[in-house]
């Protein structure tokens, strides 16, 4: 798909103000009928979509990294398992793949969390400012 905004707009412009035909509009830029079409039936260039990807081995053990992280809430900071810890525990119950995918796992659930947590404490009052 075509990105550009600036020939984007100023396609639109040429043909559906100015009578420009399409198949000009093709010979001009060298662009497919298909991507000339597009950009007639969209005022802008849609968004980008990337589908979820499937994590097939770190997915059975989300989990378990899950209550890890949740049980550690009532430690000290100190206390708490790291990424490489929790990478240790869960390789010793079957776990195949690498620490890479523990770790992102690790950042997104504590990430998701502190949105959580930050978006309770703005409705629970209009003045109490989250830090994240």
């Amino acid at each position: 798909m075509y990105k550009d905004m600036e020939q984007w707009t100023s396609i639109r412009h040429r043909i559906l103000h100015e009578g420009v035909s399409r198949r000009e509009i093709q010979r001009e830029t060298g662009m497919h009928w298909e991507t000339v079409k597009k950009i007639l039936d969209h005022p802008a260039p849609p968004p980008f979509k990337r589908s979820p990807r499937a994590k097939p081995k770190i997915g059975p053990n989300l989990d378990q990294i899950k209550s890890i992280l949740e049980s550690d809430k009532a430690l000290s900071k100190k206390q708490r398992h790291s990424a490489k810890c929790i990478f240790e525990v869960i390789k010793e119950n079957g776990y195949q793949g690498g620490y890479t995918a523990v770790k992102d796992a690790v950042r997104g659930i504590k990430k998701h969390s502190r949105e959580i947590e930050c978006a309770e404490c703005v409705k629970s009052s209009q003045y109490l400012v989250c830090s994240p």
